[in-house]
């Protein structure tokens, strides 16, 4: 059985205008990672909703972590929980 979670983190810096987005939902569908990105108001936040295994979720941090090209992460912050299945593919809200 493999280790299913859900984490939302919400990464702050430079983080829009930068490709960012595009750069989650590259990086989430190569690691067969369900759920979303989006910019928040403010302009120096980003959400990141996502599901799949651990490992894979954790990759995905480490990635948030750096960013793309031109972004300057500052803080990142994770909130665990349970596993949802509430989502079929990863996707940019906006």
């Amino acid at each position: 059985m493999s280790d299913l979670l859900s984490v939302q983190v919400m990464v702050s810096g430079r983080v829009q205008g930068v490709f960012f987005r595009d750069f989650v939902l590259k990086r989430a569908v190569e690691l067969g990672i369900v759920g979303y990105v989006r910019n928040l108001h403010g302009g120096r936040t980003l959400e990141v909703q996502a599901e799949g295994e651990r490992a894979k979720l954790e990759e995905m941090i480490g990635n948030l972590k750096t960013g793309p090209p031109g972004a300057k992460v500052e803080k990142t912050d994770e909130i665990w929980s349970d596993y949802s299945g509430d989502y079929s593919c990863f996707s940019v809200k906006y």
